[in-house]
């Protein structure tokens, strides 16, 4: 299989790659782990004009963790943030939800920005970025550097609010107030597929271990990550009813690989066990 023809850009420095993504417009694919786009490519269902490829731009190559939250840049990859002890003690849910990310060697090229970018509605890193409330930024020639929140960057399947000329420069997972644990579950045919279901929480209690919020992000049932608030629910020990809440606001299709019944009965199970080990950790707190 090889690619359909296209120019190629290599610049060296983020006000050069803005340029020519500028210049692209609309037919314009930025590479960076090339994970997913290379094998589009390879199989022609993507078709761009011009591919600018980041992996030489200085700056973009960071990972800063503080009391805020983690920083990750466009060209950090997913292997490094896994390893990372620091981004771990401040957002371990992002290294809960990469150890289930395809397998080692993908992780070694493939990007968290670009993973987010691709937007994958199976995908674990999106449904990260979605429960914590993080923000992807985006700069470009014509608007400078914005920061999009996660529940309006992603606007559907393989789409997000990021426009031609736009370069998603870094990603922010904001840290966890105290007394907060964090699980990432999913469901896969085979290890390092793609997720039939999965489910990120998030548990906060208070300082008494009564439940101050709980809330879950649902990949791989929706064109993008589902959040759901399941306080109330949670907060009156019934785990079963705020899996009945989730699964009531998803949705799941049928496909080759499972139904939407099956999904669905997934998001249940999958919510309850996740709650229950979130709640865990945020009472080892």
């Amino acid at each position: 299989m090889k690619p359909p023809p296209f120019a190629y850009r290599a610049p060296r420095e983020v006000g050069q790659a803005l340029a020519d993504l500028a210049a692209a417009g609309e037919d314009g694919k930025v590479l960076a782990g090339g994970q997913s786009l290379i094998p589009l490519l390879n199989m022609r269902l993507a078709a761009p004009g011009t591919v600018v490829d980041i992996n030489r731009v200085a700056g973009l190559d960071t990972l800063t963790a503080g009391p805020d939250g983690v920083r990750v840049g466009a060209l950090t990859r997913q292997a490094r943030v896994e390893r990372s002890e620091e981004a771990a003690a401040v957002q371990p849910l992002l290294r809960q939800a990469l150890r289930l990310v395809a397998h080692p060697v993908i992780r070694n090229r493939g990007t968290v920005v670009g993973s987010l970018v691709h937007a994958d509605p199976a995908a674990e890193l999106p449904a990260v970025l979605a429960v914590l409330d993080g923000s992807v930024r985006l700069a470009s020639v014509a608007d400078g550097e914005r920061d999009v929140p996660a529940r309006e960057f992603f606007t559907g399947p393989l789409e997000v609010a990021a426009g031609p000329g736009d370069l998603a420069v870094s990603a922010f997972f904001p840290a966890l107030p105290p007394r907060t644990g964090t699980a990432f579950l999913e469901v896969s045919r085979r290890h390092g597929d793609f997720a039939l279901a999965g489910v990120a929480a998030v548990v906060t209690m208070r300082a008494d271990l009564g439940l101050e919020e709980a809330r879950v992000a649902c990949a791989g049932v929706g064109p993008v990550p589902v959040v759901v608030d399941v306080t109330a629910e949670a907060g009156a020990g019934d785990r079963a009813a705020a899996a009945h809440t989730v699964r009531e606001r998803i949705e799941p299709e049928d496909d080759v690989h499972a139904s939407a019944a099956y999904r669905r009965h997934l998001i249940g199970v999958l919510t309850e066990r996740a709650l229950a080990e979130a709640s865990r950790r945020a009472a080892d707190a």
